[in-house]
């Protein structure tokens, strides 16, 4: 029988959101439909939306989707119809990468989860009601949709006792969250008496800041261009600031760090002078983890006799996660009163994603969070 749903379509640079009735293609053994409750929006979205990444258009996008099982395929068991979900991204499960708890280095990532808009063997997920095909499966979801179909490894099974209110609080945990987070919990591994620096105070920083909070990292500098976000940062954990709009950050750094730099940088902007910037601020033995992505062909030069003391450069993909593992993990913190993420989330009602697109875009939400089902706005 055919699914026919409400979902967000993009039509790449320029254009707004459309919100149109769509069909989903009839489960295959290994996939589940979920009624989604709310999704979070990420840059990743807004970027293949606008074409920077390329995702093939018009197609549906989202992947922080969290909502309750409608219907399984028939070689899913891990979860049935009625249990409450996150969904994050998508992993083949047989490569080196997967079997070793490192799915989000998955061989087949970028096809399955970014750029292909169709499932492994080329099929669609979605299409409009004339039969005309769009992409989807984006991160195994595509869940800017009242319903989705969603690969069973991307799922994260929550608690029988979730309500509508904590699926729209948690869903941001997908990706963005996610990624902050587990580049300082997950690869980085710091201590007490780790100097760290963050660049950029959107979603992703302000949750590694949160997540070296959580862990008592000693010194948490954040540097950002807004004012608003620095104070946040501060709230949320972060022991120094630096706003890169009035003053020099290397010499700043410099000086909180008496002249021996930081022995992390998590760089999240996505800007190739930044991370120079960053590189050149490391410590001996220091280490950058890269996690924001430019426009695709980016290159950045950094001084190579410097990197030779033990300083590293490391590419971090969703924070090196497993999801099924690690979600409940940020939940836990979350409910200790330990990482207050949803200190970063406005709510939208769906049927202005257009809104929250452009809220993003100019950094007046941190983290839209688009409400499907009823619940608090």
């Amino acid at each position: 029988m055919t699914t026919t749903t409400l979902a967000a379509v993009a039509h790449g640079a320029g254009e707004p959101f459309t919100l149109e009735e769509v069909e989903l293609d009839d489960l295959r053994p290994d996939e589940v439909l979920v009624d989604v409750v709310a999704v979070g929006m990420c840059h990743t979205d807004i970027s293949a939306g606008h074409g920077t990444i390329p995702f093939p258009t018009p197609g549906v996008l989202g992947h922080e989707g969290a909502g309750r099982v409608s219907a399984v395929g028939s070689e899913v068991h891990r979860v049935r119809p009625g249990d409450p979900v996150l969904m994050s991204f998508t992993s083949c499960g047989r490569c080196t990468a997967c079997r070793g708890g490192h799915p989000a280095y998955c061989d087949s990532h970028l096809p399955w989860n970014l750029l292909g808009g169709r499932r492994a063997d080329g099929s669609s997920t979605i299409r409009r009601p004339d039969g005309t095909e769009l992409s989807g499966h984006f991160f195994g979801q595509s869940s800017f949709a009242h319903q989705a179909i969603v690969d069973e490894r991307s799922l994260v099974l929550l608690e029988p006792d979730t309500t509508d209110d904590d699926l729209i609080r948690f869903a941001p945990l997908g990706c963005g969250v996610q990624t902050g987070a587990g580049a300082v919990i997950n690869v980085l591994r710091p201590t007490s008496d780790t100097v760290m620096v963050v660049t950029g105070a959107g979603a992703v920083g302000l949750a590694a800041v949160m997540a070296a909070a959580a862990l008592s990292v000693g010194v948490v500098i954040v540097v950002d261009r807004v004012a608003e976000r620095l104070e946040l940062a501060l709230e949320l954990g972060a022991t120094h600031s630096i706003n890169a709009e009035q003053a020099d950050t290397t010499e700043e750094l410099r000086k909180i760090t008496q002249g021996r730099g930081v022995d992390a940088a998590i760089e999240t902007t996505g800007n190739v002078g930044v991370l120079e910037m960053a590189i050149e601020s490391l410590a001996i033995g220091g280490s950058c983890f890269v996690i924001g992505a430019p426009p695709a062909g980016s290159r950045a030069s950094f001084n190579v006799n410097a990197q030779l003391p033990g300083r590293r450069i490391v590419g971090v993909t969703l924070g090196d996660s497993e999801p099924e593992r690690f979600i409940p993990q940020l939940i836990a913190l979350h409910r200790a009163g330990r990482f207050p993420f949803d200190r970063l989330a406005r709510r939208y009602p769906f049927s202005e994603i257009n809104r929250a697109a452009e809220d993003a875009a100019r950094g007046v939400a941190i983290k839209p969070v688009l409400v499907i089902a009823k619940g608090p706005q």
